[in-house]
C-alpha cells in the first residue's frame, strides 16, 4: 500500500520545479535512516536539478526561545527587531527569528533560506513514541515566526504559495495519527498541503510487538515493499548516462 503512495507522491514532484526535503531522521552510524532513504530516491527520480536535500540533524539547531508567550513582551515571536540582517543568510529579507540574534551559531537559516524560494517542501522523519522525532519538533518549533506573522502579528502569509508534506516511517505505533497531526499543523502553518504529499509506512499495528525479530524482519520487509537501493541504482545509472551525451 504505501508503494502505492510513494508512486503517487512521486507523479506529483514530476510536476514541480524547486523543492526542498527536511530529513529529521538520524543514527549514530552512517546508516541511512529508512525516512532519508525514501527522500533520496525520490530526488533520484524527480531529478537532482529539481530537488534540495537539507538533513536538519546535521545542523546546529537551538532550541525555540518560546517568544510566543514571555511576561515581558507577551508575543513577539517573529517581530520586525527579530531579523537576521545578513544577506548571505537572510536573502528575502523575511528570515525573522529572535534565537538567530541571541545564538549566531544556529543555522536555522539553512532551512528557511531554501523554503522560501521552493514550491514544495517536504519533511521525512521517524515516529518515537507515537509522534514525529524531536528533531522535526525542533525544526517545527523553530519556524513558528513563519505562523506567527500572519496569524498574531498581521502580516502577510509567506507559505501561502507553498505545498507541504510529511512522510514518517515508524515500527509498530501511531504513524497513522502522527502524520495527520502534522499535516493540521502545516494547514495552520499556511502551507497548502495537498494529500499526495504525506502518508506513513508502518510496519506492524501491534503495537506490543518488540521482539528483537521483528526489529529486523521490518528493515527486511521496508527493503522488499520499496526496493529503493534499486531505484537509487537505477537512476544514478542514468543519470551518468545523460552527463555523458551532454
Amino acid at each position: 500500500m504505501s508503494k502505492k503512495l510513494y508512486d503517487k507522491t512521486l507523479e506529483y514532484l514530476k510536476r514541480k520545479e524547486k523543492i526542498l526535503f527536511i530529513t529529521t531522521s538520524n543514527r549514530w552510524t552512517n546508516e541511512l535512516p529508512k525516512s532519508s532513504q525514501i527522500a533520496r530516491s525520490l530526488r533520484e527520480e524527480v531529478g537532482r536539478g529539481k530537488v534540495e536535500i537539507v538533513d536538519a540533524f546535521k545542523l546546529n539547531i537551538v532550541p525555540c526561545e518560546g517568544n510566543v508567550s514571555t511576561k515581558e513582551g507577551g508575543n513577539h515571536c517573529g517581530s520586525k527587531g527579530s531579523k537576521l540582517e545578513d544577506s548571505r543568510k537572510n536573502p528575502s529579507g523575511h528570515h525573522r527569528c529572535w534565537a538567530n540574534i541571541n545564538s549566531p551559531e544556529d543555522e536555522l537559516w539553512k532551512i528557511s533560506r531554501e523554503l522560501l524560494e521552493s514550491d514544495v517542501v517536504m519533511f521525512f522523519g521517524s515516529v518515537r513514541w507515537g509522534k514525529l522525532n524531536a528533531t522535526y519538533s525542533k525544526v517545527i518549533e523553530r519556524l513558528t515566526w513563519l505562523e506567527n506573522r500572519h496569524t498574531a502579528l498581521g502580516e502577510s502569509n509567506l507559505v501561502k504559495n507553498i505545498e507541504a508534506g510529511v512522510i514518517a516511517l515508524g515500527h509498530n505505533f501511531n504513524v497513522a495519527r502522527a502524520v495527520e497531526l502534522e499535516k493540521e499543523n502545516l494547514t495552520y502553518f499556511g502551507f497548502q498541503v495537498p494529500g499526495d504529499l504525506s502518508w506513513g509506512w508502518q510496519w506492524s499495528k501491534n503495537s506490543s510487538d518488540e521482539g528483537l525479530s521483528g526489529y529486523k524482519k521490518d528493515i527486511k520487509d521496508f527493503k522488499e515493499e520499496f526496493s529503493l537501493e534499486e531505484h537509487i541504482e537505477e537512476c544514478v545509472k542514468k543519470f551518468g548516462e545523460f552527463i555523458k551525451k551532454g
